[in-house]
């Protein structure tokens, strides 16, 4: 199939995030040309992406490749990909967890995966991190259905929930384990963070010691530019010690700003990905903020309010964030979970850009 006769692609909603989700088959197999074509579809880089179907942020730039399983313990390999706004970049140097949750009506809607009558579980391999994830897909009379009673804060309405469990997910990408310095603090720049990797790198500093209180709008956020200079410097010293080399061009490790909760969760959150600040925040940056949380010399556990029973809930700007942590008898944590809905937006064809002139 050619450009000019359109390539498959299924738009969702996944989480609070919006992604193309495309076949490997329908893809060029050259990783150049993919990244390129992919940029075309976005239209990558422009602030608007008015020449494509992105939506002039990170949250909606945003592609899910599925193929059958390269493992025997998985239904579906899944390679997640970050398109860039403003830059002609794609990255798959990070998973994501709310692209994920449409991960699993997706395999089944493109009949990667058979349906089940009632429910499908999903045994999806995130090939950016090597780890299993195992999705429970709502499937009546043996069809993807998205109504449902679930709520995910930061999108409006009622959908079918999507519970996502993982293991595995220390170190996952540094592969250092949990802590890549093995230093539940290390200071960066002067300023206490702790560095940790719970299926997402992410560096946490309490954000009262960025001179900020942590609640600021995520406009407010974005406007502040010598906040941002710090915020990068202390990222790209960071990124060397957590075992991610050079970060500069990476949209990993996230910087997550922390500070007292505010509306009965665990802990308030600003998550920076990595450049704009995060209108909520991504799933595994979640899961790695709870786990800071349980780390008594870090500046997460300062602050957190730590719940007796049930799920950390963590607070970003449009809302909060539940994560389910479970431990072994010795305290290690050895599995997380999270509930997401999914929703499909759009089946068809997308026609990309043409080629830019040599």
């Amino acid at each position: 199939m050619s450009e000019a006769d359109g390539i498959p692609c299924l738009w969702m909603r996944g989480g609070t995030s919006k992604g193309a989700y495309f076949l490997w088959r329908d893809l060029p197999a050259d990783t150049g040309l993919r990244d390129d074509l992919l940029l075309r579809i976005m239209g990558s880089p422009d602030a608007r992406q008015i020449d494509g179907i992105g939506g002039a942020d990170p949250l909606t730039s945003k592609v899910a490749i599925l193929s059958p399983p390269s493992r025997p313990d998985a239904d579906v390999d899944y390679l997640f990909l970050q398109v860039f706004v403003d830059q002609a970049l794609v990255s798959g140097a990070q998973g994501c967890g709310n692209i994920l949750a449409g991960v699993g009506p997706a395999a089944i809607e493109r009949g990667l995966v058979p349906a089940q009558i009632g429910q499908t579980p999903v045994r999806i391999h995130m090939v950016n991190t090597g780890e299993v994830a195992l999705a429970r897909v709502a499937t009546p009379g043996g069809r993807v259905s998205y109504e449902g009673q679930a709520q995910i804060d930061g999108v409006p309405g009622r959908h079918a929930g999507v519970p996502l469990m993982f293991t595995g997910l220390a170190g996952a990408m540094t592969g250092g384990g949990m802590l890549p310095t093995g230093n539940p603090v290390d200071r960066i720049e002067d300023l206490a963070c702790t560095l940790i990797d719970m299926g997402m790198p992410i560096v946490v500093i309490d954000a009262a010691d960025l001179g900020v209180s942590g609640q600021e709008s995520r406009e407010a956020l974005d406007g502040d530019i010598a906040l941002k200079a710090k915020i990068e410097a202390i990222r790209l010293k960071a990124g060397p010690l957590m075992g991610l080399g050079d970060v500069t061009e990476k949209s990993v490790p996230k910087m997550t700003l922390v500070s007292p909760p505010r509306t009965g969760g665990t802990i308030s959150t600003r998550s920076f990905i990595p450049h704009r600040c995060h209108a909520s925040i991504g799933v595994f940056a979640a899961v790695s903020t709870a786990a800071a949380c349980l780390l008594p010399e870090g500046p997460a556990a300062r602050l957190a309010v730590l719940p007796s029973d049930g799920p950390f809930r963590i607070e970003h700007p449009t809302g909060m964030a539940e994560v389910v942590l479970e431990r072994g008898a010795d305290g290690q944590i050895t599995a997380a979970g999270s509930l997401r809905t999914a929703r499909k937006l759009m089946d068809g064809l997308v026609f990309p850009a043409p080629p830019a002139e040599a």
